[in-house]
């Protein structure tokens, strides 16, 4: 539950998704395999790093997978919390294969036919998983308030303290997550279509969250980390 603080303040979250893995670069389901980035993601991370991510943010979360993780230390050096939430969504039979291999599939047949809303056969479905990422989200919010209140000493949004903190009014939050966990939470918070957020490795979205009529609410989105960045004002 929200204390009231929450509509004193603007939180800034950058959304990035992981490096590249070798399953990444071969084009395949990649969800509850815990792979390690690739030697090429590594690169393309520590190229990134130079151009888009300089800036340490206040807050660092991450999925606790350790291609999520091993992307937060490279890029911020320091160690990220941990949003258990946020795994990738279980591929089921489809996990570790491409197209290639599955083409021929007639589960995966039906899959495609469906625009991906049908569950993947011994995994997830995608209402499932939306749940499960927004449960993440939650978590995450909850515990930016929390630390950020312990941080100040302040108690309550009535302290005058809280209105004139040096710190200002909008938190610097980064989240290294997954392309399935941004589509799951961007397209929860606007209503635009789940696979309009696509990304790849190394790009995202900079958001800034403002609590409006009750619930936490996208005001601005920006596209970052690729050269055809683009930014939206949402009302």
């Amino acid at each position: 539950m929200w204390n009231g603080t929450e509509d004193k303040i603007k939180v800034k979250i950058t959304w990035i998704r992981h490096g590249m893995t070798q399953a990444n670069g071969e084009h395949r389901y990649l969800g509850k395999t815990d792979e390690p980035l690739s030697e090429t993601g590594i690169h393309l991370l520590q190229e990134k790093k130079k151009e888009y991510f300089s800036s340490p943010p206040e807050f660092l979360y991450t999925s606790p997978m350790k291609r999520c993780v091993q992307t937060a230390e490279l890029l911020f050096e320091r160690n990220p919390i941990l949003i258990p939430e946020w795994k990738e969504m279980d591929f089921g039979q489809f996990e570790g294969k491409n197209y290639e291999e599955l083409k021929d599939d007639p589960c995966y047949q039906k899959w495609i036919d469906s625009n991906g809303t049908l569950p993947f056969p011994g995994g997830e479905s995608r209402e499932q998983f939306i749940r499960r990422s927004m449960e993440g989200f939650d978590r995450m919010m909850s515990d930016i308030l929390k630390r950020s209140e312990k941080n100040t000493g302040i108690q309550n949004d009535t302290d005058p303290r809280y209105l004139n903190s040096d710190r200002g009014t909008e938190i610097p939050v980064v989240t290294i997550v997954h392309g399935g966990t941004i589509m799951a939470v961007l397209s929860s918070l606007t209503g635009v279509e789940y696979f309009d957020f696509q990304v790849k490795n190394g790009e995202g979205y900079e958001t800034v969250l403002e609590w409006i009529q009750g619930r936490w609410k996208i005001t601005s989105l920006t596209k970052i980390g690729c050269e055809d960045s683009k930014s939206e004002h949402l009302q």
